[in-house]
Parts: structure tokens; C-alpha cells; sequence
């Protein structure tokens, strides 16, 4: 898989378990050390800044989407490659889907849920065919698949969801999947 841009949506907190913020800057530090350009939310806090810290460390370029209402929530990255301030979440989501080859979900709040399902929903509309990895770090979104599981098995979704997210435990599997097409 040739990607050159990957949306990562996660938390502007570190979260609980430190392995949330290594596996952060493990996939940052590939991402810049591989010429994929980051697209990520713009903050400086938290997960959205270990991403991009670790990218820029490592020879990246990284590219930043903050609505006005979060600068003062996330602190607006300023050592980016490229920081756009936007209106609002909708311009923020939009923006980055255009942006990017594929996106990949780290352990976030409700704002990472959102951008996961809208992305999810856009898939599922053939809006866009990009595709979704979600990060189940920890186990963090061990309940997350099971609800999902949930809604297929009761007859809510419109195709078997794991058409759609790959689900990887570790950053070395993600890794793994982005090198499969290149060989």
C-alpha cells in the first residue's frame, strides 16, 4: 500500500496507559521517517502532539487542522510544517479527509469517535473508499468492536464492518499492512 498522506485522529490528552503515547510516537516517528505526511488535528496536547512531535523529529511533514473554537483546548501547534485554522469541526473533518490516502484511529474522546464514525459513514455511502485502521491500544476499544459486532449481529449495519476497519493491536502491525503493497 503507496500512501503519502494518513489522517490520525486521537486524543489531545495522553490518556491513562503510558502505551498510548508510545504507540503515538512509534507510528509519528515511521510516518516521518517514510516520507507519509501526517494530517492530524493541530493540537500540541496529548496524543495529537506526541504524533506530531515524534513526525516532525523524524524528518516529516506534518499538517495540522484546528477549528478557532479548540486553539485554546488543544493549544494550536506552531512547530508543524503547515497549521490551518479553520471555522469549525465540519471544515476540520472535511479538510482532512480530502488530505489524506488512509486514517488511522489512536484512543481518543468523543471528538475521535466522531471523526472515525463520520469517516466510517462516508465509507460506508461510497462518499470515499479510504482506509480506516483502528489502534485497539491497550484493549482500549475492546468494547468499542464488541458494540460494532453488536449492531452487524443485529442487523443494523449494511455489510460486514471489518470490510471497512482493520483492526491492529500494535503499531508494528500497522506497519506491517502499509508494507504489504510495496513489495
Amino acid at each position: 500500500m503507496n500512501l503519502t498522506s494518513i489522517a490520525v485522529f486521537c486524543g489531545s490528552q495522553n490518556g491513562s496507559d503510558p502505551i498510548f503515547v508510545q504507540h503515538a510516537t512509534e507510528l509519528g516517528g515511521y510516518m516521518g521517517r517514510n516520507n507519509i505526511t501526517l494530517i492530524y488535528g493541530g493540537g500540541k496536547k496529548g496524543l495529537m502532539g506526541a504524533v506530531a512531535d515524534s513526525a516532525m523529529k523524524s524528518g516529516g511533514k506534518v499538517t495540522g487542522i484546528i477549528p478557532e473554537i479548540l486553539i485554546g483546548w488543544e493549544h494550536q501547534h506552531t512547530g508543524i510544517t503547515d497549521l490551518q485554522v479553520v471555522a469549525d469541526m465540519h471544515a476540520r473533518k472535511k479538510i482532512m479527509y480530502d488530505l489524506c490516502d488512509a486514517a488511522i484511529i489512536l484512543p481518543g474522546g468523543h471528538g475521535t469517535l466522531d471523526e472515525m464514525f463520520e469517516m466510517l459513514t462516508w465509507n460506508t455511502l461510497k462518499i470515499h473508499n479510504k482506509k480506516i485502521i483502528l489502534l485497539n491500544s491497550a484493549g482500549f476499544y475492546n468494547h468499542l468492536i464488541s458494540h460494532i459486532s453488536h449492531m452487524q449481529q443485529c442487523d443494523f449495519l449494511y455489510e460486514d464492518w471489518r470490510d471497512r476497519i482493520l483492526v491492529v493491536d500494535t503499531v508494528q502491525q500497522i506497519i506491517s499492512f502499509l508494507n504489504e503493497g510495496k513489495s
